[in-house]
């Protein structure tokens, strides 16, 4: 039952943001398909190598470092087009990268998530204790992504003003849904909550920034004008979390370790993000 209700929840929400997105955000990529690439590329390609390569390196428990590949290898979340915005960043760019980036998702989010476990020693034996099933993920982001976000674009398509007046209200509730969620999730175990995350903390924060850097590092590499590059930054750091929780609600019921490195990269990614797009203006004057 929790399950269900955790779905029907991200799924309104991916419906009710999705709602804001129209054609003209496809057929921006006709016009700059250098930018965009660069963009999908940062997110789902370069982060997920990254975030591999780092894991390796960390020694975390299997579980926080299966969570932060599944962060890695979710699309960019909706609230990048609104720090983008705000930080002067090329918009345009940025619906663009999302709206591409969520329907390349329903293939590449499964195949970096599986091949990240698969190739680090501690999550792949983690992974068979558990028995992990890709048909499931690929299930779970077709309801997750796939249906929402196709329902929303016909509606946009057919109903207009109905989708301008329902899109906000729709998503306020969501996102309080979530947030009733997670504290449900976390209250049941508060104290081992509390313990890890003094640990779970620096990880988001350092993992966070490393989306954040490749995004930076590619846009510069590709020599992009500085409102597509901070479009390519934003959208490099600022991952669907919404997304990861849910996945990890459906198909990990819920493990404690993976929400609370989800959880917080939900929080985490909009302190920086808005961090970053205080001084873009700031450097702007």
């Amino acid at each position: 039952m929790q399950q269900t209700i955790l779905m029907l929840v991200l799924a309104t929400m991916v419906y009710a943001v999705s709602l804001g997105l129209k054609l003209t955000d496809f057929r921006y990529v006709a016009k700059h398909p250098r930018a965009v690439l660069v963009g999908l590329v940062a997110q789902f390609a370069l982060l997920p190598v990254a975030t591999w390569a780092v894991t390796l390196w960390l020694d975390l428990p299997p579980a926080v470092e299966a969570a932060m590949m599944l962060v890695a290898a979710c699309p960019g979340g909706a609230l990048s087009n609104v720090i983008t915005h705000f930080g002067r960043g090329n918009l345009a760019l940025s619906l663009s990268i999302s709206a591409v980036s969520n329907v390349l998702a329903l293939l590449l989010t499964p195949l970096n998530f599986a091949w990240m476990v698969a190739a680090n020693p501690d999550t792949a034996a983690w992974a068979r204790t558990i028995s992990v099933d890709p048909k499931d993920l690929v299930l779970s982001l077709f309801a997750l992504l796939a249906l929402p976000l196709a329902a929303a674009l016909l509606t946009n398509r057919f109903a207009p003003k109905i989708a301008a007046r329902i899109g906000k209200p729709l998503e306020n509730v969501a996102l309080v849904a979530l947030f009733v969620f997670i504290i449900g999730a976390v209250a049941g175990q508060w104290k081992t909550f509390v313990s890890e995350l003094g640990q779970t903390l620096p990880v988001v924060m350092a993992h966070n920034a490393l989306g954040l850097g490749c995004g930076y590092l590619l846009s510069l590499l590709a020599r992009l004008s500085v409102p597509d590059r901070r479009a390519v930054v934003i959208e490099g750091g600022m991952q669907n979390s919404g997304l990861a929780l849910g996945i990890i609600g459906l198909q990990f019921s819920g493990d404690l370790a993976m929400v609370a490195v989800a959880g917080l990269w939900g929080i985490w990614h909009i302190v920086s993000g808005g961090a970053l797009a205080l001084a873009w203006r700031r450097m702007d004057r």
